[in-house]
């Protein structure tokens, strides 16, 4: 699914919905399921189960190094987790507020999962150059991401 602030990734994972979401839930297990290669770790020391409200930190590099802070605005127990991204100040006047969600959907064989990047809180002055400079790249890193979830999960079943 695309939208002019929205792009979507769906994937289904042979894993329980409960599986996926404590992987979610854990920002330190970030880093391992990242498709995009840009985060680098979790700023949180060990296991950490993230709830609505929470916020919690990434160290990040894109071409530089930077962090990002995330507050927790979504959140239904194995169902739904999204975190918007908060930049510092100053620069929260330009890039800032986009929103990453995962909905979890229970289904034969497992698990419909859709990530989304929602850029419609990103701040007014980004907003533009961000859709046309990331939304394609987004997809393939989304697309990335829900296969290295599938992985990690294959894995610890084994």
């Amino acid at each position: 699914m695309t939208s002019a602030n929205t792009v979507s990734a769906t994937r289904l994972i042979p894993a329980p919905a409960d599986q996926i979401f404590d992987l979610l839930a854990d920002p330190g297990r970030h880093p391992e399921i990242d498709g995009s290669g840009t985060v680098v770790a979790s700023r949180s020391r060990g296991e950490r189960r993230l709830k609505l409200g929470d916020v919690f930190g990434m160290d990040m590099r894109m071409g530089v190094a930077y962090r990002t802070r995330c507050v927790v605005v979504e959140f239904v127990e194995d169902r739904l987790i999204a975190w918007q991204v908060r930049a510092p100040a100053p620069l929260n006047k330009v890039f800032t507020g986009r929103i990453w969600r995962y909905e979890l959907q229970p289904t034969d064989g497992g698990t419909m999962v859709t990530e989304t990047w929602d850029i419609s809180s990103e701040a007014l002055p980004a907003r533009a150059l961000v859709r046309a400079t990331m939304a394609g790249s987004t997809r393939v890193s989304m697309e990335r991401t829900l296969a290295r979830i599938e992985s990690v999960l294959a894995a610890k079943a084994s």
